[in-house]
């Protein structure tokens, strides 16, 4: 039989009560029951009323993590559609015109591992798992399936994050990330995933050491002091936890050629830092914020102000901890940003922070990139995706495409047009609307700027890409 928990603080409150008119009563019934077995008789009486401790050995440490850890990792599978290019293409369609038949793409599906680390369903894996995916689905441990879209990836992280497309208010069990650092060489660790798409294994082994760097030809990867482990880490499990007996986020697992015995995975401390670094509102929509903030859970500290920057000039410094945003109190750093993405076009905010003993509200008036580049120069870009380059023959770089001059502006005295690919700044690459928009918002009206540009030529049934330079000055 259960005993609910008020049923047994009751029982143990009437018990004291009786114990104690016995120990202070000055009758008959006081006389034969002396003070140490007075004491004897309450204890006994108060055990009578608890549950008996659940005694089954092999509840261990480890079973009790995976227990709490397991439903938030995720079996993910993604449709990726690989292009088959034949050496001799160009010249073939020019001959054969439209009898040339294009090689068709081969589809076929990827496998890996994530966790989620959000309760409204933000998963974390590697890049690798989803960097060609046409579409991705994730399956949790208890058999729901959803689809996913990818949020944020980089290629030198090795990390991506996914957003689960659910109902609206639906939530999702998210994993704790361990403090910074909190590794203790060989202490037990477990890597949970979907090696070889089995799909919710979990293998156990020690932390064999916290600053591995694995042969560049085998991950080449901008990563340093990976974790080694002796639990096996299969393909398929890349993307997945590794945790410690707490249940926390140690790493993030990566597969890595025939491990023989050793694994690796990413350590937290870089997990943090590259979230903080690719999920901003800088990347996702062009709006310049200037700050990092500590990924993972409370409290919410700002790591680094850039300098000149939107939140420089309101006052914000390093060490300082955020509270509020917009009069909302902050659950952590995934939410953080994603209040900060949900505004939009809208760039002033109100952060309430924490400076020691001193609290204060600051309004920070974020600068749009897109919005910099087209007041400096006077056209409108859009970064360079994945299919806008397949379909212009981009393939191989990395800008901002132009899609609209204004006229009388100065990229129009330069001939700029739309169509043309910028990919350099004052000999700067230019990657994203971040890199142009710092570099032209430190330049002042009828300064010069060089631009490195990429024009589309036809040339018979195909194209001729070229490369210019031109000079701006500035408005």
């Amino acid at each position: 039989m259960v005993v609910s928990d008020d049923k047994i603080e009751r029982r143990k409150y009437r018990l004291v009560e009786l114990a104690m008119e016995i120990i202070s009563s000055r009758g008959p019934q006081r006389r034969w029951l002396s003070p140490g077995a007075s004491t004897l008789a309450i204890l006994s009486l108060l055990a009578a009323t608890v549950p008996a401790a659940e005694t089954d050995p092999r509840r261990d440490a480890g079973v009790i993590a995976v227990e709490r850890v397991m439903p938030s990792v995720v079996n993910i599978s993604a449709l990726e559609i690989i292009e088959r290019h034949d050496s001799y293409e160009a010249i073939l369609r020019e001959f054969w015109g439209p009898f040339y038949r294009r090689r068709q793409p081969d589809t076929q599906y990827s496998l890996g591992s994530g966790v989620v680390i959000d309760e409204e369903g933000m998963v974390l894996t590697n890049y690798h798992v989803v960097a060609r995916a046409r579409r991705i689905w994730i399956k949790l441990a208890d058999g729901r399936e959803f689809e996913a879209e990818p949020i944020v990836g980089t290629s030198f992280t090795d990390l991506a994050l996914l957003r689960i497309i659910a109902k609206p208010g639906q939530k999702f069990t998210s994993v704790k990330f361990a403090a910074d650092d909190d590794l203790l060489l060989g202490e037990t660790v477990l890597a949970l995933g979907n090696p070889f798409g089995l799909g919710g294994t979990v293998t156990k082994g020690i932390l064999s050491s916290k600053s591995r760097r694995p042969p560049t030809d085998v991950e080449p990867l901008d990563v340093q002091d990976w974790l080694q482990t002796d639990a096996a880490i299969n393909p398929g499990n890349s993307g997945g936890p590794l945790i410690n007996l707490r249940g926390e986020l140690i790493g993030i697992n990566v597969a890595v050629g025939q491990g023989q015995g050793i694994g690796f995975a990413i350590p937290v401390r870089r997990v943090s830092e590259a979230l903080s670094e690719i999920y901003r509102p800088e990347i996702m929509h062009g709006n310049w914020l200037g700050i990092r903030v500590k990924s993972g859970g409370l409290p919410l500290i700002v790591t680094g102000v850039d300098a000149t920057s939107p939140a420089e000039r309101a006052g914000l410094r390093r060490g300082d901890q955020l509270v509020q945003l917009n009069g909302k109190s902050l659950k952590g750093f995934i939410e953080f940003n994603r209040e900060l993405l949900k505004l939009g076009t809208t760039q002033e905010i109100s952060l309430a922070i924490q400076r020691g003993s001193d609290h204060r509200t600051l309004t920070v008036r974020m600068i749009s990139f897109t919005e910099t580049i087209r007041k400096k120069l006077g056209v409108s870009v859009e970064e360079l995706t994945q299919d806008r380059a397949r379909r212009s023959g981009l393939l191989e770089f990395r800008g901002l495409f132009i899609i609209e001059v204004d006229r009388g502006s100065p990229a129009a005295e330069a001939k700029l047009q739309p169509g043309m690919l910028i990919t350099a700044i004052d000999r700067d690459p230019v990657v994203n609307l971040e890199t142009a928009g710092r570099i032209l918002n430190r330049k002042k009206r009828a300064e010069p700027a060089r631009l490195k540009v990429i024009v589309s030529r036809p040339y018979g049934n195909f194209t001729r890409l070229e490369e210019a330079l031109v000079n701006i000055a500035v408005q």
